[in-house]
């Protein structure tokens, strides 16, 4: 079994109109929020083979709070930029091309390729994923190599 938990950031401000959006950083709630949410995660039993998260200050932040809560090592996180930047179907290839030895992986990023990504694994329309939304797939195959949602359907190829 496969799983895939997809995470948008914690709550975030802008409250410094000097900073840019890649540079926003989490709000006192976030800081509060994000240790106790990955408390939680790990407390259902999640530990992951690996962590992917943006680049940008406000998700990277919030993975730190996960892999802390997971004992997971902070400079193992795989920190890409592209995942801010680039769209869902990088990230989807980013999903795909993990090593198939990797059964859980964490993910944070932010939207809309957030809820993209959750509907897109879930065979669902999601409308939105919310500020620190925080979506778990799991998959009773393989690989995540060669799969792909049609009419709500995994389907293996």
């Amino acid at each position: 079994m496969k799983t895939l938990v997809i995470v948008r950031h914690a709550k975030s401000g802008w409250d410094n109109p000097d900073l840019t959006d890649f540079e926003r950083p989490l709000t006192k709630r976030g800081h509060r929020d994000a240790p106790f949410m990955g408390e939680l995660i790990a407390q259902m039993g999640i530990s992951p083979d690996i962590i992917l998260s943006s680049t940008a200050n406000r998700a990277y932040t919030t993975a730190g709070y996960f892999a802390d809560a997971f004992k997971y090592p902070k400079d193992k996180i795989i920190s890409e930029k592209s995942i801010y930047d680039r769209g869902i179907r990088f990230i989807i290839n980013l999903i795909k091309n993990l090593d198939n030895n990797i059964n859980t992986a964490v993910l944070f990023g932010h939207n809309p390729d957030i809820t993209s990504l959750a509907s897109f694994y879930s065979g669902e329309y999601l409308d939105n994923v919310p500020k620190f939304g925080i979506v778990c797939n799991y998959f009773y195959i393989k690989s995540l190599n060669y799969s792909y949602i049609e009419n709500g359907k995994l389907r293996i190829y």
